[in-house]
């Protein structure tokens, strides 16, 4: 029995002592090795979460070529409107030319009236700004022509506009979406260029023969000759114009409210509403002509080509707006596909050498510094990077396997923080 209760003893302290020495060189190259073999696993790992993170975006180009064609064809339809009203508008400028005088100065009369009642409404609900106000609403009427005045819907200068404003925000969101693709395209050629190196060194089990390199491998050569600046993400401008649509039902609503402090400098009806307005100005016109102005085929069809711009307007918006969203929720997810495993597209230029990629240089059991007496204190260098020094808490002994994969998983995450 005090034979076995010796051997036992001299077995506890030859654990003790092997657990308290430093490991030789040969030890350290081997725990090195173990550490090694457990970062190609992280390696091959990530590369094939870089895989997952290109298949994301390869889907996505199927639905960005959808919306461009959705959008082209809506585009396409939105300015054929828009060149038929303006050509119906023209021919009703050309059918009201006997009263273009007298409706054009009509119109000027009108202006400053029109003016005056929208910036007294505004003071009266706004505690500043009026002054800003009156300039950009001149700006407005001054862009307005009389005919616009009588047609119901949008004017065309508002829809022009707006066309504007969706060919920039259309441009914005393809620069922004060629700049993620070409960030993905980047991450997975420099992953596969670590994937052709470790296959190199590993051949023929680095990788199993399941794993597969999506379909658009390749395919950044396309994008390489662009050059794109950075995305900006533009809130869509709404311009003062548009506050003031359609000119009939906003004239309507200024004038009914505050009737009785405009067009005092007019000879309007004693009333001063929008309708002795409207009868003011229509009985002008029909003395010149001998007739009411703008009624007939012509401002129907002028009317019907108006609202068809104006909806297929509200349609491009909307594809723009599910593009927008649709490509907010995919940089998401490629995000967070890029903070797991993007690192791995850093070891693109790394070589490895006779001594591995992971050395743990040297060892000692901590006891300065806060350190607990009984943890081990590495110093490791991983890939090509600075030397790292850290420590393994006490209770895993250098001896065991686990030791190896704590300290290597440190060092990678450690070079993470510096790469991701």
């Amino acid at each position: 029995m005090k034979v076995s209760w010796s051997l036992l003893g001299l077995s506890l302290l030859y654990l003790s002592v092997e657990c308290l020495l430093p490991p030789t060189k040969e030890e350290l190259n081997q725990i090195s090795l173990l550490g090694e073999k457990y970062l190609d696993k992280q390696i091959e790992n990530a590369i094939t979460g870089v895989k997952e993170m290109k298949t994301v975006m390869e889907r996505t180009e199927e639905d960005h070529k959808r919306f461009r064609s959705e959008l082209e064809k809506t585009k396409q339809q939105k300015e054929n409107a828009l060149m038929e009203a303006q050509e119906m508008e023209e021919k009703l400028t050309e059918q009201q030319s006997v009263c273009n005088e007298t409706m054009q100065a009509l119109w000027e009369e009108c202006k400053p009236c029109l003016r005056k009642a929208c910036v007294k409404y505004y003071s009266r609900t706004c505690s500043s700004g009026a002054g800003l106000v009156g300039r950009q609403l001149e700006e407005v009427l001054n862009r307005t022509s009389p005919i616009s005045i009588w047609i119901n819907g949008q004017n065309i200068e508002t829809l022009l506009d707006e066309d504007q404003q969706q060919t920039r925000r259309f441009q914005d969101l393809e620069e922004r979406y060629t700049e993620v693709a070409d960030g993905v395209d980047n991450i997975f050629m420099d992953s596969m260029k670590v994937f052709d190196h470790m296959r190199s060194f590993h051949q023929p089990s680095f990788f199993p023969s399941s794993f597969r390199m999506p379909s658009m491998f390749g395919s950044h050569s396309s994008r390489a000759a662009r050059v794109y600046r950075s995305p900006l993400h533009n809130q869509d401008f709404h311009s003062f114009h548009s506050m003031f649509r359609p000119m009939m039902d906003m004239a309507r609503n200024m004038f009914d409210s505050f009737g009785p402090y405009m067009g005092s400098d007019m000879d309007f009806p004693s009333e001063g509403t929008f309708q002795g307005l409207q009868a003011w100005i229509e009985q002008h016109v029909q003395n010149c002509s001998g007739k009411r102005p703008l009624e007939g085929p012509l401002k129907e069809d002028l009317e019907r080509a108006l609202a068809r711009a104006e909806r297929f307007t509200q349609e491009y918006n909307s594809l723009l707006k599910r593009f927008e969203d649709e490509m907010f929720n995919t940089s998401s997810v490629l995000d967070m596909f890029n903070k797991q495993f993007g690192w791995v597209s850093s070891l693109a230029n790394h070589t490895k050498n006779e001594e591995g990629f992971f050395k743990i240089q040297a060892m000692s059991k901590g006891s300065d510094n806060g350190e607990t007496a009984g943890d081990t204190k590495v110093s490791v260098k991983l890939f090509d990077g600075p030397d790292m020094s850290f420590t393994v808490p006490g209770d895993i002994p250098w001896s065991d396997p686990k030791f190896s994969e704590v300290v290597a998983q440190e060092a990678l995450d450690r070079y993470k923080q510096n790469t991701v």
